[in-house]
Formats: structure tokens, C-alpha cells, sequence
């Protein structure tokens, strides 16, 4: 049996559709789920949002023993939790970091992540287009190319 691709979210990701939505857009996480659920056509998916640093950490731990793939929004603690890079130093598989918004063009304290050196991948500034495209791209990188639409 196919390991399952991990989906985690990080703090405010809750908000998606009412937080700036001129940064953010005026999708909601409910509606990125299913747009992901879509392309992975029936390959199983875990989708989760915390607001919570140990949440998504344990959540990370779960994947090393359960997961082929984990495609990680972890928001503000991309720019402060070295917890949370430690936890996916641990895990074996591919990792693809992702942002909405292009954090290379705001402010410079959104600049310097956490993530991206342990990361095999990095989406970024695609808005939430870039979740369905992280799904495709997880899916080939842990051999388990997505159906032909």
C-alpha cells in the first residue's frame, strides 16, 4: 500500500478567503483541500491546518512513519522555527515547501526561511494554484505519478 502525501498548513492558514485577501486571494482552505483531493485522484492525502508550532511537528513525526511525501505551508514558522525544520530534517522523503504569496518581493523579514534548506522543492507566489501544482509534482517525486486528465 501506497504511503499517504502529507498536506500541512500553518498558523492563519485557517483564515484563507477573509485574511488580506489581496495577498491571499479569496479562496478558502476547505476549497485548496479539494482542488488537492482532485489532482490526487485517488491517492491518499492528509490534509491538516494548526495554529500550534508542536502540532505540525508532531504531525511531521507522524509522516516519517507514514508518509512518501510532505508538502509543508508552514506561514510565519517558515521565518522562526527551527523545531519545525529539525522534525523534517528527519524525514526521508521529498519535501516541497510552499507560500501563496511570493515571499521573496515583501518586507526582508519574510525572506530568510527555515525550511527551504531541508526542502527538495519550493513553490512560491503562485497564490493557491500552487497547491494543486505541488500535489502533480509530489506525487512523480514519490512515484506515484497522478492519472492523465
Amino acid at each position: 500500500m501506497k504511503k499517504s502525501i502529507y498536506i500541512l498548513n500553518g498558523p492563519n492558514l485557517n483564515r484563507l478567503g477573509t485574511r488580506e485577501p489581496s495577498i491571499y486571494g479569496r479562496t478558502t482552505l476547505a476549497e485548496v483541500e479539494a482542488s488537492c483531493r482532485e489532482v490526487a485522484s485517488g491517492h491518499s492525502i492528509v490534509f491538516r491546518q494548526s495554529n500550534r508550532e508542536y502540532e505540525i511537528i508532531e504531525w511531521v513525526h507522524e509522516a516519517i512513519d507514514d508518509g512518501s511525501g510532505i508538502i509543508i505551508n508552514p506561514a510565519a514558522f517558515t521565518f522562526t522555527s527551527m523545531a519545525i525544520m529539525d522534525a523534517l530534517k528527519m524525514f526521508p522523503g521529498p519535501i516541497i515547501e510552499l507560500h501563496i504569496s511570493n515571499i521573496h518581493q515583501r518586507e526582508p523579514i519574510y525572506h530568510k526561511s527555515y525550511v527551504s534548506p531541508v526542502a527538495t522543492a519550493v513553490v512560491a507566489g503562485l497564490g493557491t494554484n500552487g497547491y494543486p501544482i505541488a500535489v502533480r509534482a509530489m506525487l512523480t517525486m514519490a512515484g506515484m505519478p497522478p492519472a492523465e486528465v
